[in-house]
């Protein structure tokens, strides 16, 4: 296994210190940056921030050609 499969790990589940327990999460987009952008999990039952996201541009596109290449289209770039 390499390590690049956990390159965009999304949590399903997280523990809520309000439910004391883990409880299943939400993502939510927080703030789009020209670099970056910031996303909140949300838990299901008390809507509580249990934690955070970060994607970089650099790992966006990454994700996109590697889908790109995955699918067999073929990638565009727009200078």
């Amino acid at each position: 296994m390499s390590a690049r499969q956990f390159d965009q790990f999304r949590a399903s589940s997280l523990y809520c210190a309000a439910c004391e327990k883990a409880q299943p999460v939400r993502e939510k987009l927080l703030l789009v940056l020209p670099d970056k952008e910031l996303f909140d999990y949300l838990c299901e039952v008390c809507v509580g921030v249990v934690g955070q996201r970060e994607v970089t541009a650099a790992d966006k596109l990454m994700t996109d050609a590697l889908a790109a290449r995955r699918s067999g289209q073929r990638q565009v770039r727009i200078l």
